[in-house]
């Protein structure tokens, strides 16, 4: 027994027997024959009952049915900065979250074209309570967030959460992902919550923690997708939130927006990796001695990597000019994406909810607000 056993991925030598326990799931099923609509059923269980490590179920598999999701609910993924990571080496990963599953996946798909280490990826454990999705989880390469824990029980989980990550990064040479805050973005702000940073911490064998993070190697990484496929299902928390309401989630609500993510229009997509953290922590380390400021810097230096990263597309532009009763940025999107926006505003949110309108509006609009800040990003 390892202390990780309740919350690391499968090792290879499990792989097999876990997946002949869900071969025959009707979910597996509809995976694989949306994925491989020309095969036989047996055929697509045999290549399955074949398969013993993580890395060719993700290659044979997962990989094939990104393609095909891509393929059938986007307009393509582009990428950029992968060039400047080097092969078979470990980097800590951290992200803007707009995508449940796509954000970690679609990342470790381009690391595999690139031929870059994949990632072992971080998923809230509330996510995957269904026992299919738990094993593939695993079977993907996803290792477990505890979620809902008392104070002291969530102590003890950053601790033991901190401590794998380190030795995925320093020990097993795997690059690990993990969102930038807990839960998606949803009114299209990305900041990184300094307790993940603080987490990460928790694990330093060094006196300045700055030469901690140094040493795993830290890439910002900023995607953005044109279309938000889950942008509708976004809103009741978001209203919520407005009217200072507590929001309790209905039953089922991860898994449909989880669904919904993956098989929802999404047209254009793109991933920026920012440059490995390096001397910014040198000037972190130079001018902050207190642990808490140099974690709040770094936070501010995550952030300001992924929002002048991040792709803004036409709806980005659109929403603002609305938001805004402006046409500042007209020149960059046609008439016709604009009224493909706004037909989509008026088939998914109720337009005589001020409200709403706005938190819609707001969700596209504020990635270019946040980049207007920074000189000539935009």
């Amino acid at each position: 027994m390892s202390k990780f056993d309740a919350i690391r991925p499968f090792y290879d030598t499990e792989v097999n027997d876990a997946i002949l326990k869900v071969v025959d799931h009707p979910m597996m099923k509809a995976l694989m024959n949306f994925t491989f609509p020309e095969l036989e059923d047996e055929v697509w269980k045999e290549q399955l009952r074949r398969t013993h490590s993580t890395r060719d179920f993700q290659c044979n598999f997962i990989y094939q049915a990104l393609q095909k999701v891509l393929e059938t609910t986007s307009d393509g993924l582009t990428t950029s900065g992968f060039e400047k990571l080097e092969l078979n080496t470990a980097y800590m990963f951290i992200s803007n979250h707009r995508d449940i599953l796509l954000d970690t996946s679609l990342l470790n798909a381009c690391l595999f074209e690139h031929k870059l280490v994949m990632t072992a990826s971080a998923i809230g454990d509330n996510l995957v309570t269904k026992s299919f999705l738990k094993v593939l989880a695993k079977l993907n390469r996803n290792f477990l967030v505890q979620r809902g824990l008392s104070p002291r029980e969530m102590l003890q989980s950053s601790k033991l959460l901190a401590e794998y990550i380190s030795k995925l990064l320093q020990h097993e040479n795997r690059s690990v992902w993990i969102a930038q805050r807990e839960g998606r973005t949803k009114d299209g702000n990305d900041a990184t919550n300094p307790g993940v940073l603080k987490m990460l911490a928790m694990a330093s064998d060094e006196e300045n923690l700055m030469d901690y993070f140094k040493k795993i190697k830290i890439v910002p990484v900023s995607i953005s997708y044109e279309y938000d496929p889950t942008d509708a299902l976004k809103m009741p928390q978001l209203l919520a939130e407005a009217n200072q309401e507590i929001y309790i989630k209905e039953k089922n609500e991860d898994f449909i927006n989880l669904m919904s993510g993956i098989m929802g229009q999404k047209r254009r997509i793109h991933i920026h990796l920012g440059d490995v953290l390096d001397t910014e922590l040198d000037t972190i380390k130079a001018e902050h001695d207190n642990s808490n400021k140099q974690i709040q810097a770094l936070a501010q230096v995550i952030d300001d990597s992924i929002i002048t990263s991040y792709k803004l597309w036409p709806t980005n532009y659109i929403a603002y000019d609305i938001v805004n009763q402006t046409n500042t940025y007209s020149d960059l999107y046609t008439e016709n994406e604009k009224s493909l926006f706004e037909r989509r505003l008026e088939r998914r949110i109720d337009c005589n909810n001020p409200l709403a309108m706005q938190s819609f509006l707001a969700m596209y609009a504020n990635p270019v607000a946040n980049k207007l800040k920074y000189e000539n990003a935009i």
